[in-house]
């Protein structure tokens, strides 16, 4: 991110002011090279970097402005290793086979243990990011999206993981909210604080090796002999292999590029956090501190942090006057739903760009010889980026992207990206009311 986006997306977040300090990395000067040079200072990139390091690689990451300012620090802080819209069965049948190996079999285990990998990241590398792996809990508003997490409950089962279904009574016992037709726990989920997991990161890979640049955006790619030299304004490096690990971001990244913006839609969302709850209300909400995404499409999430504020999130419809009106409509949609009379006094809020793919399935593009693109988790960044980055790594050593986990496309930019980028705003009234329709004495929309 640069200075020249929008002065919603800079202000800092709840994580941001309540993660650990990081003194901050040197901004490039004069001409460097490295085996591998990594674009972007959020999850992804610095999963890459700290892996690629730890495999014996020389490593430049450079971030156009602190490390986790994008949307790794711009999130909720939840750890789910699945798939937002869809299941092992799934990705099987859209992935099918790949070099005499299921395609989606090896994504199917790669986003089955990712939170693993993200909470022995933590543990390995003694992270202060306040970890709370309590699990993370579907509720289900209807019938339908109940069969539905049957369903999914065996078919993560059948992968090994710890998950089960739940009653109502079940979820009304953890989450402390009445409502919901029952629902599913993955107990290897959980929540942090992405800033401070983020700069956690980031001293892992600085410690293994990796020299990382804040203040530093890339302006310029280009190839070069037998490599790739990437521009900034304070130097170049000279690299064999480019992760651009941008992400949701990749629009401020345009010029380096043309065309991968284009290739997902950016979806901004916004994010709140209360002051701290009442003691009454912090024990009744959510004893167990698991985080909670509930099943309707205008999406309902919550959890607390280790004040016990509570953080949940939302969309906007229409752009203009955003960033006043829908934290309030996001505060009071949250007191309706949690039973908070009075609402809380809302202390934070901030919003973010998560990357959409057309599938709903993370992927990685090699752009070409030695220059490859990961990107597109469709929500489910903390995991699936850390879990892209070792991924990438492998890439970066020597291993084919064809033989990664992770789907690997050519370059498609989407028809009529401009329109068909505000789809889920437009469409959000039409879900609202959907969800209404297939729960109409559940809780509140």
């Amino acid at each position: 991110m640069t200075r020249a986006d929008p002065p919603t997306l800079w202000p800092p977040t709840l994580w941001h002011r309540t993660a650990p300090p990081m003194a901050p990395f040197a901004a490039l000067g004069g001409p460097v090279e490295a085996d591998l040079a990594v674009i972007g200072g959020g999850f992804s990139g610095l999963s890459t970097a700290l892996h690629a390091a730890q495999a014996g690689l020389s490593v430049r990451l450079v971030e156009a402005d602190r490390i986790a300012w994008g949307a790794s620090g711009r999130n909720a802080g939840f750890v789910v290793p699945n798939f937002a819209k869809l299941d092992p069965t799934d990705v099987r049948a859209r992935l099918g086979e790949a070099r005499g190996e299921a395609r989606g079999e090896r994504l199917v285990r790669m986003a089955a243990g990712s939170a693993d990998l993200v909470f022995d990241l933590i543990a390995r590398h003694a992270i202060a990011c306040e970890p709370v792996r309590a699990g993370w809990i579907q509720p289900s508003h209807s019938e339908g999206a109940l069969a539905k997490a049957r369903d999914r409950v065996a078919q993560w089962a059948a992968e090994g993981r710890p998950v089960d279904f739940l009653d109502a009574t079940q979820v009304a016992a953890l989450t402390g909210v009445s409502g919901w037709r029952g629902g599913w726990i993955d107990r290897s989920g959980g929540t942090i604080n992405p800033v401070a997991y983020a700069r956690g990161l980031a001293r892992a890979a600085a410690a293994a090796g990796a020299e990382l640049h804040e203040e530093t955006p890339a302006t310029g790619l280009s190839r070069e002999g037998h490599g790739w030299r990437v521009a900034t304004p304070g130097g170049t490096i000279h690299a064999r292999r480019v992760v651009l690990a941008t992400n949701a971001y990749a629009a401020g990244a345009a010029t380096l590029w043309p065309g991968l913006a284009r290739s997902f839609f950016p979806l901004r969302v916004f994010q709140i956090a209360t002051e701290p709850l009442n003691p009454a209300d912090a024990a009744r909400l959510l004893p167990g501190r698991q985080a909670v995404s509930d099943s309707r499409r205008n999406l309902f999430t919550f959890r607390f942090d280790a004040e016990n504020r509570l953080i949940t999130g939302g969309m906007h419809i229409l752009p203009p006057g955003a960033d006043r009106r829908v934290p309030r409509r996001i505060l009071a949609r949250m007191a309706r739903t949690l039973g908070l009379d009075p609402a809380p006094r809302l202390a934070f809020a901030w919003s973010g760009l998560a990357a959409v793919s057309p599938d709903f399935l993370p992927r990685v593009t090699e752009l070409a010889p030695g220059l490859i693109a990961g990107f597109a988790c469709n929500g489910r960044g903390i995991a699936l980026t850390t879990a892209m980055g070792a991924e990438l790594a492998a890439w970066a050593a020597g291993r084919p992207a064809d033989d990664l986990a992770l789907p690997s496309t050519s370059l498609h930019p989407i028809p009529l990206h401009g329109l068909s980028r505000l789809a889920p705003n437009v469409l959000l009234p039409f879900s609202i009311a959907r969800d209404r329709m297939e729960s109409p004495e559940g809780l509140a929309p």
